[in-house]
């Protein structure tokens, strides 16, 4: 008879632990559970000041009843119960929240720009790459036309050629004719091409910085090249000025943009050949935290470029008012990524 006793009791013990558990501390999780919904629904504001006092203590309460609950392992349901309940706690009271507002004007406010400043040396490098290609084919280009051939495509020339007249290539600057018989959809279409042509190549300038950044310096100083060759071309019509203010409403950005994606390509680079004490992985990986910021940033540019470009340096045809333009989006650029921010752990 005492042994039958001994084991209903034995089995009435858990559930009677359980219950007298859950009646000592429930009201402490429910309280939790109370003020947790409140700071979802309605944020920190929602909350007195000491229910915001309170949130830390019960916190640890209901972290307090886990534990025990897990070294008494009492039922499933209210493991899980506690488990939800603190991990709520933990992200709500610990966790970084910060609405999608907050968070894009952080990036544009702070992250971008340091982000940008971060890689100022590398973006020294990469513009002086490419002012070197674009020295490099203009000279060549200016005492032998013949060679220009061999650094712009046909299809990219579109006629803007040595052999072309300089009557034809003022036209294609927006001079003459051919502006006036642009259409608005054209201009759509072109702005599109451009910026998904230069969203390309800029991209790929980045991707292939882990090469230990050699392909990166090569691409962005064929870009140079291009870019000289069509100078020596206008300037040996008499367009150079011209041509100037045609390239230079979007090249201000264009180019900034391009400089800065092989400045995050070269990061890499950089970082996989000269890791410091790091790994090459984990050099890699730090170099690509900031590197992957400026090149959201650069998407950005490029599409502003490519509005400029396809459409106000159509739709504008005054040279000085495509080099006033051109002129203050620089500025705007360099005062945005080079104004100094106090930098802010993340």
């Amino acid at each position: 008879m005492i042994p039958d006793l001994l084991v209903a009791a034995a089995l009435d013990a858990p559930a009677f632990s359980t219950g007298r558990f859950r009646a000592e501390r429930e009201a402490d999780w429910i309280a939790f559970d109370a003020l947790l919904t409140r700071l979802e629904k309605r944020g920190a504001k929602g909350l007195s000041s000491e229910e915001l006092l309170q949130l830390p203590v019960l916190y640890r309460a209901t972290l307090s009843s886990l534990s025990i609950a897990r070294a008494t392992s009492l039922d499933k349901a209210l493991l899980d119960h506690l488990e939800a309940l603190s991990m709520r706690g933990y992200f709500l009271i610990y966790g970084v929240r910060q609405s999608r507002f907050d968070r894009m004007a952080r990036f544009f406010t702070r992250d971008w720009p340091l982000a940008v400043q971060a890689v100022w040396k590398e973006t020294l490098i990469i513009a002086a790459i490419i002012i070197l290609g674009a020295i490099t084919s203009w000279s060549l280009v200016s005492s032998q036309p013949d060679w220009y051939y061999s650094f712009v495509d046909e299809g990219m020339a579109g006629g803007r050629d040595p052999r072309a007249t300089a009557a034809y290539l003022q036209s294609t600057i927006g001079h003459g004719k051919a502006a006036a018989s642009e259409d608005e959809g054209a201009l759509h279409v072109f702005a599109t091409f451009l910026f998904t042509h230069n969203s390309q190549v800029s991209i790929l300038s980045f991707a292939l910085g882990f090469a230990f950044g050699i392909p990166t310096m090569m691409l962005e100083f064929y870009q140079g090249i291009s870019l000289g060759a069509m100078v020596a071309v206008f300037t040996g019509k008499g367009l150079g000025y011209d041509f100037g203010g045609w390239l230079f409403i979007h090249g201000t950005t264009e180019l900034f943009a391009a400089a800065l994606s092989g400045a995050a390509g070269l990061r890499i680079g950089a970082a996989v050949v000269f890791p410091g004490a790091r790994s090459r992985l984990q050099a890699a990986s730090d170099a690509g935290r900031t590197a992957g910021k400026v090149m959201v940033g650069v998407i950005i540019m490029l599409l502003v470029a490519g509005l400029l470009e396809g459409f106000g340096r159509q739709l504008i045809t005054d040279t000085v008012m495509r080099y006033g333009i051109g002129t203050v989006m620089l500025l705007l650029w360099l005062g945005y990524y080079y104004i100094p921010r106090r930098s802010t752990a993340t």
